[in-house]
This record gives C-alpha cells, structure tokens and sequence, in this order.
C-alpha cells in the first residue's frame, strides 16, 4: 500500500475534522524541479476544464472544494458520480486540479476545473456496477461535453464499443490522456489511435519497472507516476504514497492544461505538438524510445516563451502512427453529409473503429490500433541505457528498466 502520510486529526489538535495531519504537498517532490511557480505566474489552467473518467470524485474534500462541476454531468451518466469508494478519481481530480487546501494534493493545474465521470470499476459494489455506465458511455458523454481533455487513468477499454468512442471523442477536438499500464502489459485505451499514452518515472527520473514495457512500446510521454500522494481509501482520511501510471497520467492532462489556458486558441493538434516537442529526453524526437516515448513532460518550456510556434493547427502530429488524421476525416464526412443532405447519413456519428487501419497490438488485447512509440522498430535493448534530459533547468536521467510481469487491468495505482 505504501506508507501512510496522513490521518485522522486527533482530538485537541488543532486541525479541522478530516484533515489530513501531514501536508500532501510536502511529498510531492516533482513540484520543484517542474518549476511550478514560476509556470503559475503564466498559467493555472485557468478557464480549461477536464474530463476524469474514473472511480467518480468526490467533490468535498478540501482539496476540490469549488473544482469540480458536477452540474455539467449529464443526467444520463451522472450516477453517484460523485462517489468514490476507493479514493482513486479523486486522487486523480486532486493531481490535476486541487488547490491544495487543508493538507490536500496540490494539483499541477489548479485553475483548472474537474468534470467527473463515474464508470463501473473494480471496488464498487455490485448494485454499482450494474448501475453505473459504461466506459464508452462515459467516454461519449466527455466528448460532448466542454471538457477540452479528457483523462482516463483507468483500463480494459477494449471493446469495439470502446475504441468506437475514442474516435468519435477525437473527433470532438478532444486531448485523450490515458495511462499505457502498470506491471509490464499494455492496457487501452492508452493504445488506441488518437489516444496520449502516458508512462512513468520516479523521483531519479528512472522509468519505472511497472510501466508498461511491451515490446510495442506505447508510452507516447513519461511523468512521474512513483511515491506520489494519493488518498488511501475511499473513506477520505488519509493520504498514502502510492504508484502507477495512473498519477504519471494525471499529471500530463494537468500539464496539457497549463498550455491550453496560455493559449486557448490552440487546437488538439498544436497542444499535443507541443507537449511532444517540449518533452525532456536525449534521443532524437523523430526516433521515440521504446519505453519512454518522446520524453518526459516539461510544459514550462510552452509557458517560458510567449510566442512560441506550435506549429499547423490543422495537421495531427501523429497522424503516420494513428494511421491517419481523425479531425480530418470528420471534417470530410461533415461535407460530405452537407453535400448529400437528406441521403440518410448521419453527420454526428462517430467515425468507424476499423477506420485506425491494422492492428499493431499484442494479439492477446487486440485493439485495432497503438500509440505513438508503437511504431517505434528499436529493440527493447537499444533502450537500456542511460539516457540524459533536462528538467527545471537541472540535469536528470531517464534509466529505462526492465519489463514487469504481465497483467490485464494493471492501470490501478499500486
């Protein structure tokens, strides 16, 4: 479970019921060297808001008091979303957005706002997951929604009714960030086309051994994802140092955000060009590591330079390996549906699942699709080295380790 870095407040204390009795913030430890104070005087994430598809998110907590727009669910997946009988969406909201109140997580983006989405998971009783919806019913919902990014830090997206929604959320104009997977085995839909795979580091900026280390290679980015605090449980009254690729996950739609609300001008397209170009790493950007991908986040390069060019807004950085461009091809359906109104076409259905082109995943997950690093043709043993990056300012390595045992549902946080 890992150590417990907060309790209860005991009587006579001085702190206010349920806080947690060590500050969250404390503990950390990438806050420094991302340079979050001096990000925050550019941007907080201010006017962007952000899907979390998820374990629901408990909008009470001191953290996310006044965060999390629970009137913008749509009553047909609002189901106790804003319950979370594990603690896991709402640690994932707290990364992203918290403000920090009362001992709680600092989120990276606490401008930002929190839209929960509460799908049927592991932990939840029996009548929930029953009644709970879908994640691609959840995911559809988000796509409608004014949610720019939507993150999913949860797996076994596999279904064809899954990856038929991360195409029609793509082609929304949404940023999907999904966590590619702990203990060595890669999950969805961090492995579908359209979707931002996100690894793990830990504080020596080492890859992880639980991330996901297929010989696919779906991590399109790495963030810290290892001693990160999180709630422990769903009772809300203690935080623990936990790890996965769920925290890495989280912090990278916390990092889209901070670029998004500096220049809400941008498309997908331009923020995804940027959070990729701007990424920490010591190969070159057109060859990404197998375990690693393009590097490790670093939104303060965006935010240091007011002017800076990220490039066409209408072209998807990795359209080569997401066989294609998914906004372009809505923009084309959308004309042709004008063209032939009347023809019995519907111009608001999602684009078709097999549209992704041949699947380059395992055989054991089908999927239909990869990521960016999935195209990567290295072997897993070209990666083995030390590779040197800079972050904050400070230089750091990125050691890639060795592959974890192999498990279906492994995005949970350990």
């Amino acid at each position: 479970m890992g150590a417990i870095v907060g309790t209860l407040a005991a009587v006579g204390v001085g702190l206010a019921p349920n806080a947690a009795a060590a500050d969250a913030k404390s503990l950390q430890w990438y806050l420094d060297p991302m340079k979050t104070e001096q990000m925050w005087k550019v941007s907080t994430g201010e006017g962007v808001k952000v899907a979390v598809i998820d374990s629901g998110v408990n909008a009470n907590t001191p953290s996310l008091k006044g965060q999390v727009l629970v009137d913008e669910v749509p009553k047909s997946v609002s189901y106790k979303v804003t319950v979370d009988d594990t603690g896991h969406g709402t640690s994932m909201a707290e990364l992203i957005a918290g403000t920090g109140d009362g001992g709680g997580i600092q989120g990276l983006a606490p401008g930002a706002k929190i839209i929960p989405f509460r799908v049927a998971t592991d932990g939840q009783a029996n009548e929930d997951i029953k009644r709970a919806p879908q994640t691609h019913q959840a995911l559809r919902a988000a796509a409608d929604s004014d949610a720019k990014i939507i993150n999913i830090s949860i797996g076994g997206m596999f279904s064809d009714e899954d990856k038929a929604a991360v195409n029609y959320a793509a082609s929304k104009g949404k940023l999907l960030v999904a966590a590619v997977g702990n203990d060595g085995f890669p999950d969805a839909p961090a492995i579908h086309p359209y979707v931002l795979g996100v690894g793990a580091v830990d504080s020596s900026y080492e890859v992880t051994k639980f991330s996901e280390k297929s010989s696919h290679g779906f991590s399109d980015l790495v963030a810290p994802g290892e001693g990160i605090p999180t709630w422990c449980d769903g009772n809300f009254k203690s935080y623990c140092e936990k790890s996965g690729t769920s925290q890495a996950t989280a912090l990278v739609s916390a990092s889209a955000a901070l670029i998004w609300s500096a220049h809400p001008d941008w498309t997908v397209n331009q923020v995804t060009r940027a959070l990729l170009d701007t990424a920490g790493r010591g190969w070159p950007k057109d060859d990404p590591s197998m375990y690693a991908g393009y590097g490790l986040i670093r939104p303060r390069v965006v935010l240091a330079d007011p002017n800076y060019d990220a490039g066409a807004p209408d072209i998807d950085p990795l359209a080569k390996v997401n066989k294609g461009d998914v906004l372009a091809k809505a923009g084309a359906r959308d004309a042709s549906n004008t063209d032939n109104a009347g023809s019995g076409d519907d111009a608001s259905s999602e684009p078709s699942a097999s549209a992704s082109g041949a699947s380059q995943a395992p055989e054991k997950s089908s999927t239909g699709g990869t990521s960016a690093a999935g195209s990567n043709t290295k072997s897993a043993t070209d990666d083995n080295n030390t590779l040197w990056i800079a972050l904050g300012g400070a230089a750091a390595v990125i050691v890639i380790g060795g592959a974890g045992a192999a498990v279906l549902r492994a995005r949970r946080a350990r």
